[in-house]
């Protein structure tokens, strides 16, 4: 055999260089796994990695804030399910689209048009498979048995009559991006309690059900005979730690949505965990959904897979009054932690929500960022990491948060401004520690409440704080700084009307055919 001479010894080794170099950066530029848990309803002082006088014990959850990032100024796009939802998949205010206030019911037609972009569709494109298990609340199209007909809009048993459950539904959450879809239509107290898989109903309803139990209450309507209320979180669970295990076997990244029914009514911990917590049967619920979120952690480590993939957990607004706070705060936990209100509020505990991240492969262990970060900012992240060129029309309110997990330096804070809005449709803006809210009350179910006239009529129409001096909203600032106020009213306006808060072309928000007005934005100061 001939003997190699050094220089092509010297070319055979940088060209293997090249070739291994090559296959470890391919390796470390593969696409992560993403994994979005949504919580609902789940306060911020719930995680006890958020609040040091928490009483919920959550170390499962505090786990990923241990081995990952966790975000002190979060926020939901709304203090409500639907409308935070919308934001979240689609990158997109809420409030631009036809739902102005409120939720949308179990019965509501789909909300998310199939022209949008959302999460899904864009990481399909990626070549993700995609996957949503849980409470979809966005609104589908029911089969009727009767298309003349409309029927009521879904809060009372009798207006689910005219729906034919043996027939395919349409607009579902597969025509928006999802590959797999698998759960239920509303919140886990809005009938009809069906599963739905892939646009069919797992089992056709044969009964009725209400329940008025003082945490567990749920709403009269069809029931099917595989919909078990208590069993609905951990089944979903369960669907969720299978599907992992089952895409660990395939070449392609996954995306998995998994929007939780849980904490929100019905709370329902299952009799392993009832009295667990010491507090309450909301306090024993969260503590349930963190052991289940500790299944799903060793899933990924059993499979190898947890160094590159991305694990979100959050909540799509504050803890509800239904979690009983009087009960809760009497013995020492309060689920907004220091700020003000709860779910439905304009105030820092209808939206400030807890959010960790985890992923091993860009994360540092035990990183905190104190960068204000709303939801609809996921999608611009799974953007960015997938190299995706957001449209002029897609992710309009939408910033990256690559930039924060690399832990690269900003010349400015991510995003310019954060609105915030409430359950009957007020706005409030954020920029820096300054807040101006565009009402005079909650905007919600807090006191002094938009119903309470004999209290509104006294306070100023607009409300302006200082966060950072006054994190509990108690000091009202808007009569002796009018310059704040004028300026964020001028920016609030400038989003609204420009259909983005994000650079790009000037966009449309979606068209409506009702006449809608906003407390605040027509007064003078």
């Amino acid at each position: 055999m001939k003997s190699i001479s050094a220089p092509l010894i010297g070319v055979f080794a940088l060209f293997t260089c090249l070739f291994m170099g090559c296959q470890v950066a391919q390796k470390e530029a593969a696409p992560p796994n993403i994994i979005f848990i949504l919580a609902d309803d789940l306060g911020y002082g719930d995680i006890s990695a958020f609040c040091d006088s928490n009483q919920i014990k959550t170390p499962h959850i505090d786990q990923i804030a241990a081995e990952g990032m966790r975000f002190t100024d979060a926020h939901s796009s709304s203090s409500v399910c639907t409308p935070t939802r919308y934001g979240l998949l689609t990158g997109r205010y809420n409030w631009r689209s036809r739902l102005k206030q409120g939720v949308l019911t179990g019965k509501s037609p789909a909300l998310i048009p199939r022209s949008r972009t959302t999460v899904a569709s864009m990481l399909q494109k990626a070549g993700y498979h995609t996957a949503f298990m849980g409470k979809w609340h966005l609104g589908w199209n029911w089969a009727k048995k009767d298309p003349a007909m409309e029927g009521g809009e879904g809060w009372n048993a009798k207006d689910f009559d005219n729906i034919d459950f043996t027939q395919p539904i349409t607009h579902t959450p597969n025509d928006l991006g999802f590959d797999y879809a698998y759960g239920h239509s509303g919140s886990l107290d809005m009938a009809p309690y069906v599963y739905v898989e892939n646009g069919r109903v797992t089992a056709i309803p044969d009964t009725s059900t209400v329940n008025t139990g003082k945490y567990s209450w749920w709403r009269e309507g069809p029931t099917s005979p595989d919909f078990i209320h208590d069993d609905v979180t951990p089944n979903l669970f369960r669907k969720a730690i299978t599907y992992i295990d089952q895409q660990t076997q395939e070449p392609q990244p996954f995306f998995l949505y998994l929007p939780l029914p849980s904490p929100h009514t019905p709370i329902l911990p299952t009799k392993a965990w009832q009295g667990k917590s010491g507090l309450n049967p909301y306090g024993d619920f969260v503590i349930m959904i963190d052991h289940y979120m500790g299944e799903l952690l060793a899933t990924l480590e059993a499979a190898g897979i947890e160094e590159n993939t991305l694990i979100i957990f959050t909540s799509d607004n504050g803890c509800s009054p239904a979690a009983k706070m009087d009960e809760l705060t009497e013995k020492g936990h309060y689920p907004s932690a220091i700020y003000r209100g709860h779910k439905a509020d304009i105030f820092e505990g209808g939206h400030r929500v807890p959010f960790i991240v985890k992923w091993p492969r860009v994360i540092p262990k035990g990183a905190i960022s104190d960068e204000t970060i709303c939801l609809t900012d996921f999608m611009a992240t799974c953007a960015e990491i997938t190299h995706y060129d957001l449209a002029d029309d897609e992710g309009e309110d939408s910033y990256s948060l690559l930039p924060l997990f690399e832990n690269r330096s900003l010349s400015a804070p991510l995003r310019e401004a954060t609105v915030h809005h409430s359950i009957n449709g007020s706005f409030a803006i954020r920029q820096g520690p300054w807040k101006l809210i565009m009402c005079p009350g909650s905007g919600g179910w807090s006191a002094p409440q938009p119903a309470d006239k004999e209290a509104i009529d006294t306070l100023p129409m607009v409300q302006l704080y200082h966060l950072g001096d006054d994190p509990g909203e108690r000091h009202n600032l808007q009569a002796a700084r009018k310059d704040k106020v004028g300026a964020l009213k001028s920016l609030l306006i400038k989003y609204i009307s420009e259909g983005r808060s994000t650079p790009g072309s000037i966009q449309q928000n979606d068209s409506i055919d009702f006449e809608w007005k906003q407390v605040g934005f027509m007064e003078e100061w």
